[in-house]
């Protein structure tokens, strides 16, 4: 996990002081609200100075975050060194704790991850390596001749480091979302207890109780109502909501005014205000759409919930071929909402909170008839494909030529439900 090393010219240490100030301002704004929706004068003003005074530490916002995140980054560094120095290895459990105890990390590291999808993102190349490396880190800690944890029978070391870290990304979204449900550090112990077994292993197969009924599957109903209007209206708002949904992707939703929408739609402001009174109605209108979208192309034929289970990853194969934008604006607003003021928080508490209910009763009904082995858990194994799903696709954002979300989707559910 190397980062890019600058030469810094000589500081005093008075402008140490001032540059940790500023620093630790920024970190809080960047959580929240975000780092889209922070301006320089934000921090300054945060920091206790003026804009010019920050101005003679930091040439912009940019330069703030880049020296934010490689101090986030060197101290795991050299953390790790010292470890490994002292003769006691590093597991990812470690990191992973040690991330979760660093106030501002997972909050900071969560809403990057999203927002630093577009390759504009001046930590875009900062975060794709680090994938990259954590990737690296994962895979040789496995195939190390004393592994900081061991796989089982029959497993891809490759494949189970890219579904290690896709998890572990997805796991710390939930955990902001929902603390009370979901925690990085339990999940990720639950998870490399299940992988130290063979691949697809499963004490016993079938049950006499098996019942093949699938729960109700709710879906997040949206307040967002179509407003009445002609057929010309209706198009009107239709294309809105397509040019808002793409901006939003590219450049996040407080980076994106009301102005550049009117201008990539082709019409006024007061047009574009017309049909929506305000950015928030907008947002919730793209939200839907999403969901609407999504939710026609699914029609589940399962007849078991664990047939429905192992159908989903269609559905990623979908998204990642035919519609990537929804993928990269689904990704860029639910990580970028995990500031608690951002209009879109409730929605994706709200929605993760729906998920983890429904694939939690998938997976006790797969229980019941005999389909999820008994020594899986299946309120565990929600959060953990919930997680891996959605950090899978944050991976394929910043590498779309190797990572394939389906597959990895596929051979998750393949383990852990083993086909009779």
């Amino acid at each position: 996990m190397t980062t890019t090393t600058r030469v810094a010219p000589a500081r005093t240490a008075r402008g140490e002081r001032r540059r940790q100030q500023i620093l630790d301002a920024a970190t809080g704004l960047f959580i929240d609200p975000g780092y889209r929706a922070t301006s320089l004068r934000d921090i300054a003003t945060a920091a206790g100075m003026s804009h010019p005074g920050l101005l003679r530490h930091f040439a912009g916002k940019d330069d703030v975050l880049r020296e934010l995140v490689e101090r986030f980054e060197t101290g795991n560094q050299l953390w790790i060194q010292a470890q490994e120095d002292a003769a006691n290895p590093v597991t990812v459990m470690d990191i992973a704790r040690r991330n979760a105890e660093h106030p501002g990390y997972l909050a900071l590291f969560s809403a990057l991850a999203g927002e630093a999808t577009t390759t504009t993102h001046p930590a875009h190349g900062h975060m794709a390596d680090r994938y990259a490396q954590m990737r690296s880190y994962a895979d040789q800690a496995a195939r190390s001749t004393r592994p900081h944890f061991r796989l089982g029978t029959g497993r891809d070391v490759s494949a189970e480091s890219i579904r290690l870290v896709a998890g572990w990304d997805g796991l710390q979204v939930l955990q902001l979302y929902l603390p009370d449900r979901v925690e990085v550090v339990r999940e990720l112990d639950a998870h490399q207890q299940a992988v130290t077994r063979p691949y697809a292993w499963a004490i016993t197969h079938g049950s006499d109780d098996a019942s093949g009924v699938i729960p109700p599957l709710r879906t997040l109903a949206s307040d967002a109502t179509e407003p009445a209007g002609n057929t010309a209206g209706r198009a009107r708002r239709d294309q809105i909501v397509a040019d808002a949904m793409t901006l939003f992707a590219a450049t996040g939703y407080a980076d994106t005014s009301m102005r550049t929408i009117a201008e990539r739609v082709g019409v006024s402001k007061s047009t574009l205000f017309h049909h929506y009174p305000t950015k928030e109605d907008l947002l919730r209108a793209v939200l839907a759409a999403r969901d609407s979208e999504i939710a026609q192309r699914r029609q589940p034929q399962a007849t078991s919930a664990a047939e429905l289970l192992r159908d989903l990853p269609r559905g990623a194969t979908t998204n990642t071929e035919s519609a990537p934008g929804l993928v990269e604006v689904y990704s860029v607003l639910c990580c970028e909402a995990t500031a608690t003021r951002h209009p879109a928080h409730d929605y994706f508490r709200e929605r993760f909170d729906t998920a983890l209910d429904v694939f939690g009763a998938l997976f006790a009904a797969a229980a019941r008839d005999g389909d999820l082995p008994a020594h899986r858990d299946p309120a565990h194994e929600a959060v953990w494909l919930v997680a891996l799903w959605d950090g899978l696709q944050i991976q394929w954002l910043y590498d779309r030529e190797h990572i394939d979300v389906a597959a990895h989707l596929s051979a998750h559910l393949d383990d852990v439900l083993p086909r009779r």
